[in-house]
């Protein structure tokens, strides 16, 4: 199932569970996965693109493992708000995806997200190559952190 607003996905994945963030790439998907209480997003894994039963499977394997009861969606919008061919192709993983696992999808717009992950890698002086393995699955983790945020936000209101 694919949720549209956060207030929806709030009330669908509760305040208890783990919840996991996607950077969706082409030849990549960075994986983030919080605590189960939703206030820390921590970096996890790259899982390296295959073909999408082979990318489903990792994941749904990650949501057992972890028991996450929502998964956090990276949206790559244009910098002018508007969808190009990546958000589409996005949006087409998500639907694929929804048909094969249990647990509720939202979308999250991750523009800016990599430069901000990068800068950070670069900031703790991660040689190039060690940024280039780690820079998805840092780059979920700031799209996760970022809906945990959020969610704290609209609970506390």
């Amino acid at each position: 199932m694919i949720i549209e607003g956060i207030e929806d996905f709030s009330a669908e994945t509760g305040a208890f569970g783990s919840l996991m963030g996607l950077d969706f790439g082409t030849k990549t998907i960075g994986v983030a996965i919080s605590d189960r209480l939703q206030s820390v997003g921590s970096p996890r894994e790259t899982i390296k693109r295959k073909k999408f039963g082979v990318d489903a499977d990792a994941i749904d394997q990650l949501i057992a493992e972890n028991e996450v009861v929502g998964i956090v969606l990276g949206l790559p919008m244009n910098m002018d708000g508007s969808e190009g061919p990546r958000a589409q192709s996005t949006r087409a993983f998500a639907r694929n995806l929804s048909a094969r696992i249990s647990v509720p999808i939202f979308f999250w717009d991750e523009r800016l997200s990599t430069v901000a992950a990068e800068r950070v890698l670069i900031e703790a002086d991660m040689s190039r190559k060690r940024r280039a393995d780690v820079i998805d699955n840092v780059a979920a983790s700031y799209i996760l952190q970022g809906v945990l945020d959020r969610l704290a936000h609209i609970r506390a209101s």
